[in-house]
Formats: C-alpha cells, structure tokens, sequence
C-alpha cells in the first residue's frame, strides 16, 4: 500500500470517513479546526454529513442523536471545548449509546492556549460529568497510528454500545508524516437492533433513554434486573480485556518512564541516548488512558528501582495511576515541560540524578 504525506488532524478525520462515520458535528477550535474544515468538503463526497454547529453543546448533543439512530459518528474538540462536552458525554454513557470523540490537547486550564499540552489527562481518565461512568481513552503518538486508533475506534465504541475517547494533542495533530490509509467501508446504520429508525405499523417502538430508570433489564449472568450490577460488569469487562500499550527496554530497566503521546515520543529518544551510555533506562507508554494498562507493570523485574512520569504538564497528571498501576512499591518521580518541548537530554540528567539517590 503506497503511503501518503498528510497532517495529523486530517489523516484521522480520512481514517473516520473510511472506518464508515457519515455524520460529524463540531465547533472550530485551534489546534483541531482542520478534522471540521477536512470533513466540510470531504464528508461530501461519501454522502456523509458534516455540520459546523454554534458550540460545543451543540456538537455533542448532535452526535448524540445521529448515534442514536445507529449513525458512525464523531465530533472533535480541544480542551475548552471538551469541557463543555461533559454533560453529553454522561448522557452518551447512561444511555448506552456508541460514539467517537476526539480531544486534540492543548496547554493550560481555563481557555488556556494553542500550544501543546496535556493538561486534559484527569478531565479525560475520570470524566467531567457527573454519575458512574468510564470512558475508553486510546492515545496515539504518532499520525500513523491516529490513522489506526480513529479506525478501529467505532467497532471498539460499538462492541460495549458507548463513547470511546481519542486523547492527541497538538504536535501530533498539527505534524505531518507519511501514513498508510485503511480500505473505505460502508456502515448499515440499521445493523443494530437497538438503534431508533421510523416504525413500520405493528412494529414495537424502539427508544433511547438513560438505562437506569430500566429497572427491568435482565441478565442471568448478573442475577436479574440490576443496574449496579449491570455497570460493575461493562467496566470491569473494558479494564479487564482492553489494555494497551507499549513496552520499549523494560527487560532489564533500572528506570522506567511512562509516557505517552508526544511525550512518548521523546521518551523513546531518551531511552535510546541512556541506552548509548550504558544507562539501563525502558519506557512503558499507556495507549489506553483508561483502562490504564496495569499488567504491563505485572511483567516487570526486580531490578527495577523507580519510575519516572514524563508529561507535559505541571502538576503530574498521570503520577497517581503509576503508583497504583505499580502497587506503591517504588518511588515514582514526575518530569514535566510546559512551555518549552520536552527533551530526551534534560530527561536523562533526570535519570542520571535518580540512579544517584536510588
């Protein structure tokens, strides 16, 4: 397959519009605007939909009805926008309804500004809105495999009927690399039983609604009509089974880094530099947010000394996971770059001052 030069948010808008989505609701934002302004001219020509809304509410609460009748679709934001989207993704979680969202990061809270930043890593893992609810939360690090996580993320969204989250962020988004684009499917928006469509006479109206007023739902797996019940399953269906993520030089590794995204990217490049000075320095990089991937902690030595958070952020956003993904036995250390792009030199001093106390 011959490879293509595209930018970030582009090439994951194509890989959308191939994956089967024909309906994209969203609100211009830097640094996403260019998944809307691809999709305006492109969505066009698979006979899809693609509607600038007036907000952000908008956007989500669109999404939320064109899923609803079985539709792929997609709406994409940036940080303040994401913030705004919260509500309508608790309503898309209640209701059992599949959709993809992506969050293209940017730095600092409040509107914040256009550069580089993840600073969205609580809001994405916990969620902002309200009630019991997850969300999958897939990180690509490079365009390439936005091309493939924005790919498979509808079937993923489809297989537990809920929201699945991209987390990029604007290096990835704004950079340009060659990419391998996947075949173009089509999508039956009546494939699924449970999808709202015009009622044929003598049919049973079909409906969507928030499935904790179902109090009748029955499951013998779970002994009956438990919604409780119903939601420990579905998580803990999702943390069990959809881990990700990637291991570089863990095997011997006296300091692990985890990162991921653009921060994995440099990482990886500190990983080989300490390599170079006989440093014995791995990185493990979370593809899923959430469910955060535990069992590549399981998989460690016992040489391993500490673990070093590389974000790019100020206040360790991810710290508290990797303590508990490691069960509290090691000491774990947060580097973070804000203004500035992380460096693979600055990272090992870090290393090398680590070795030194540990």
């Amino acid at each position: 397959m011959a490879k293509k030069l595209m930018k970030g948010n582009e090439a994951l808008a194509e890989a959308c519009l191939r994956a089967g989505c024909r309906f994209f609701s969203g609100y211009p934002i830097t640094p996403q605007t260019e998944i809307l302004e691809y999709l305006c001219w492109r969505m066009d020509e698979v006979g899809g939909k693609c509607v600038q809304t007036e907000s952000e509410l908008a956007g989500v609460n669109m999404l939320f009805g064109a899923a609803a009748a079985g539709a792929r679709a997609l709406t994409t934001t940036s940080g303040p926008g994401f913030s705004l989207k919260q509500e309508g993704i608790s309503y898309l979680c209640a209701s059992d309804v599949p959709a993809v969202i992506v969050d293209v990061m940017r730095i600092g809270c409040g509107l914040g500004d256009i550069f580089m930043g993840q600073g969205d890593y609580w809001q994405l893992t916990r969620g902002g809105g309200h009630g019991d609810y997850r969300t999958i939360v897939l990180a690509p690090c490079s365009v390439q495999e936005s091309v493939d996580i924005a790919y498979g993320a509808f079937d993923l969204a489809e297989k537990y009927r809920h929201p699945v989250i991209i987390a990029t962020d604007a290096t990835i988004g704004q950079m340009m690399e060659p990419v391998e684009l996947p075949e173009m499917i089509e999508h039956d928006i009546n494939k699924y039983d449970w999808a709202i469509k015009p009622r044929l006479e003598g049919e049973e109206q079909r409906a969507i609604w928030n499935r904790y007023w179902d109090w009748d739902w029955k499951d013998p797996s779970v002994g009956g009509h438990m919604y409780p019940e119903y939601v420990l399953k579905k998580y803990g269906e999702m943390e069990e089974t959809e881990q990700r993520w990637e291991s570089v030089q863990t095997e011997d590794a006296e300091i692990i880094i985890v990162a991921y995204g653009t921060s994995a990217r440099v990482a990886k490049g500190a990983v080989a530099r300490a390599r170079a000075e006989g440093i014995k320095l791995g990185l493990i990089r979370p593809i899923t947010l959430w469910p955060f991937p535990k069992k590549a902690f399981e998989e460690l030595g016992d040489q391993v000394k500490a673990f070093l958070d590389v974000e790019r952020n100020i206040l360790g956003q991810m710290k508290d996971d990797v303590i508990l993904a490691d069960g509290n036995k090691h000491p774990v250390e947060f580097y973070g770059d804000y203004w500035d792009n992380s460096n693979e030199i600055t990272i090992v001093e870090k290393v090398k001052e680590m070795l030194a106390r540990y």
